[in-house]
């Protein structure tokens, strides 16, 4: 899937309803004092980062491990996760995960709004271009029925001329069933379509085709 993995859903930071999560972890041997000092500073981040129109939400409850959490909002799709322990408290650096990757970087608090509305455009690109490039490997061009249904069992969609006859359509659907049942239908019509030149043919027909179709199994 584009747009999951094994640990849940992968959101791109446009549509994600919460684009970064802040995780304060504290540990048992921390003063009070640097407790608050850590709680101070997340808060103060949670407020710079809705200000600047980041989609954020801080998680600092007490009943649950920092590994729980990680996994809760990964689960959720959260693109970017911000991290601050004792050792960052130290350093006064954060610590930013990337949901798509994993990728850390330990950023200067200074620097931590811009870096982080960075590299949310950052993946936003990233992941468009992904999402574009697994998609267009999976698509093939046919023009012969001979084609199509080996390129259909290497599970690709395909793009194939069609007279655009909702008869053709089932037949095609009968034809290509595979053993569990499964036929090809169209997916849809292309509006970017590739040249047709004159005289071409329906690749399941042999009439004059009227446009370029992408078809594909429903698993």
């Amino acid at each position: 899937m584009v747009h999951g993995d094994d640990k849940g859903l992968v959101l791109p930071p446009r549509v994600a309803p919460t684009q970064v999560v802040i995780i304060p972890i504290p540990n048992s041997k921390m003063s009070e004092e640097a407790r608050q000092k850590l709680q101070d500073q997340c808060e103060a981040f949670f407020k710079d980062l809705k200000a600047a129109g980041v989609r954020v939400k801080m998680d600092d409850r007490l009943n649950y491990t920092p590994g729980w959490k990680y996994s809760h909002w990964e689960l959720k799709g959260v693109p970017l996760r911000l991290e601050i322990g004792p050792k960052d408290l130290d350093k006064e650096q954060a610590v930013l995960a990337r949901r798509d990757t994993g990728k850390k970087d330990f950023v200067p608090w200074s620097e931590t709004v811009k870096t982080t509305q960075e590299t949310l455009a950052r993946m936003q690109t990233e992941m468009l271009e992904k999402a574009r490039k697994e998609f267009n490997d999976c698509i093939v061009r046919c023009t012969e029925w001979d084609d199509f249904v080996p390129a259909l069992d290497a599970k690709k969609m395909i793009l194939a001329p069609w007279c655009e006859e909702v008869a053709v359509e089932e037949d095609v659907k009968t034809k290509s069933a595979s053993a569990d049942g499964a036929g090809a239908k169209t997916l849809c019509i292309p509006f970017d379509q590739p040249d047709l030149p004159p005289g071409t043919k329906c690749f399941a027909s042999g009439k004059p085709a009227k446009s370029w179709a992408l078809w594909g199994r429903s698993y």
